[in-house]
């Protein structure tokens, strides 16, 4: 043995002292300011508290208060309350039936670790309130206090005692703002509670979110997040072997370029998971384009012991025991509830279009005669209208057909692309490539369900040269289902023998080229994957076999394309998730104008 090994000194394993040990446990629960806020604010809630108001300065650096009209806690159990791992709210080691939201017994330890805690409190019944105060792990003596009922829970100088924790915390305003979004989240599950959110920094008092107490999770999201999404809102309600899904879904035109608008949660408790928001994006994956994310509040419900959510400190994280019936679960039941909203587009989409139109200063209004009634209009504007007061060479006349339906009576065709409708209460202008792409995409994915799709075969089969790789790929896949009947036919080049016959007759170089740049793009780690790319395939043929812009249509051409609109699920926008027509309302267009 060396004289460097007979002088080496081996390191003692010891315990850590309780305030390394709540220090160490602080990381893991309060990330930033909005994670003491959730904390705090989930307490208020698990003690049945119905108002909770949280006063916020700097960003929640130097100031944290929650107030809430809860339960309370008895006097002698506040120093228990500020010891790691003793909780209320669970009984023994059974952490598979959690009703609550805080289980661990680790969030006010640990906050009493990091900053300076305070504690004031009256249990309900008891003759008066106590307070107790915890700084940098330090606790004092509980003494009486005074306080009507209720909790009050004070933290001052976040992470004083973890300084270097302070270097990774972001601007005041992002910190403001992740703790509004922390309080948002918590009130969408709670709308029989009355949240207040303020600002107190140098001693000003500024409202930064308000949601007073609602009867119902409608009113509830609509105020918080607005009028235009409860319009443009789908509701959900579908079950499946003890699981609920309920909430709402935003309309596929009601979308946004980020993520940010998705709301999950489960059994009340907002979640991030991936499985949940794969389910999501799987479920819209052929109503909006890739860059494009569904506005949604997904609430999964289910039996405690079905899903465990001791996977991680902050409580963010869920694990299910089927995740696959859950995944099943979202999907089903958000493709059943865009099935059901038929041809909806959001107004989101005509609001635009009005104030594109939209003078910057808009007119005085124009005091004129009445307005002829709406046969005199119809006269009128057959008469003017060239093509359709009589034949011509650009359209046929238009049969006499009511505008009573959703989408009106076709009334004209402008730059052989757009198709104007005319209905009972105002006009409806129509992409007709758009919605054309959607119908024939939806009478492909039917066939394919029922029977197969339906193939032609090509007088002289049409020879692709698409690269080794590609043809590889294209091979392995099961085209002919899909009604493309492929050979490999040399290196790298492959023989189409049959296309889809709903497509007629199409460019099968041009068809193939999109499929490949199609499974290209797909993800191979997608559970859903294999659904998806098939389609993803179909929707590609679907722009093969839709019309073309720039063509002509006869009348009952465009009537008919806007009858079966009304009758196909998902025909408000493209495969591609633009909306395939714009509506605008008589009164819209006559404010445009100043005539009211």
């Amino acid at each position: 043995m060396g004289a460097a090994d007979r002088n080496m000194i081996l390191p003692r394993i010891r315990q850590l002292d309780e305030g390394a040990v709540n220090r160490i446990a602080a990381g893991e629960v309060v990330e930033r300011p909005a994670s003491a806020v959730k904390e705090l604010v989930e307490n208020a809630l698990d003690a049945r508290a119905r108002r909770i108001t949280i006063d916020i300065a700097d960003g929640g650096r130097t100031l944290i208060r929650v107030t809430d009209d809860g339960h309370g806690i008895a006097a002698e159990d506040l120093p228990l309350a500020l010891s790691r791992h003793a909780t209320s709210k669970i009984d023994g080691s059974d952490l598979l039936n959690i009703h609550s939201f805080g289980f661990r017994g680790e969030a006010l330890p640990s906050l009493g670790a990091v900053g300076r805690l305070t504690i004031t409190s009256r249990a309900r019944g008891s003759d008066g309130a106590a307070t107790i105060r915890c700084s940098g792990g330090r606790l004092e003596p509980a003494r009486p206090a005074a306080l009507g009922a209720g909790t009050v829970v004070e933290l001052r100088d976040l992470f004083h005692a973890t300084p270097a924790r302070l270097k990774f915390l972001k601007t005041e305003r992002s910190e403001t703002m992740a703790v509004t979004d922390a309080v948002r989240r918590l009130a969408m599950a709670e709308p029989g509670v009355a949240f207040t959110l303020r600002d107190v920094s140098d001693g000003g008092e500024r409202v930064l979110f308000r949601a007073d107490a609602a009867t119902d999770r409608a009113d509830r999201l609509a105020a918080i997040l607005g009028r235009a999404f409860s319009e443009n809102a789908m509701a959900l309600d579908a079950e499946r072997e003890g699981f609920h899904l309920g909430g709402h879904a935003g309309l596929p035109t009601y979308s946004r370029g980020n993520a940010v608008h998705q709301y999950l949660y489960v059994n009340g408790r907002p979640v991030r998971d991936r499985m949940l928001t794969g389910a999501l994006r799987g479920a819209y994956q052929d109503v909006l384009a890739k860059d494009r994310h569904a506005v949604a509040v997904l609430f999964v419900t289910c039996d405690p012991t079905l899903v465990d959510c001791n996977v991680h400190p902050a409580k963010t994280e869920v694990r299910f025991r089927d995740a696959g019936l859950v995944r099943g679960l979202i999907v089903a039941g958000l493709k059943q509830a865009l099935a059901e909203a038929g041809h909806r587009a959001a107004t989101t989409v005509s609001d635009a279009t009005l104030g594109a139109m939209r003078p910057e200063r808009p007119a005085a209004p124009i005091y004129q005669m009445d307005r002829p009634s709406a046969t005199a209009r119809h006269d009128a504007y057959m008469a003017q209208m060239p093509g359709f007061a009589e034949p011509s060479a650009r359209t046929e006349p238009v049969p006499e057909q009511a505008d009573d339906g959703p989408l009106g009576a076709a009334r004209a065709q402008l730059h052989e692309n757009w198709i104007v409708a005319q209905t009972g209460d105002g006009m409806v202008i129509v992409d007709q490539h758009a919605a054309h792409e959607r119908l024939v995409y939806e009478r492909l994915k039917a066939q394919m369900r029922d029977r197969g799709i339906a193939a032609q075969a090509l007088l002289i089969p049409e020879v692709v040269e698409v690269g080794a790789e590609a043809a590889e790929r294209l091979l392995a896949l099961d085209l002919a289902r899909l009604g493309l009947a492929l050979d490999a036919f040399g290196p790298g080049t492959v023989a189409v023998r049959e296309t889809p016959a709903i497509l007629g007759a199409c460019s099968a170089e041009a068809l193939l080229r999109d499929i490949i740049e199609e499974i290209e793009d797909e993800d191979e780690a997608d559970p859903l994957s294999l659904q998806s790319r098939l389609d993803a395939i179909l929707s590609r043929m679907a722009c093969h076999g839709s019309i073309r812009s720039g063509r002509r249509m006869s009348a009952p051409e465009m009537n008919a394309l806007l009858r079966e609109m009304e009758a196909t699920p998902r025909s408000g926008q493209c495969n591609h998730g633009r909306p395939t027509y714009v509506e605008l309302k008589l009164v819209d267009i006559e404010r445009l104008f100043g005539r009211t």
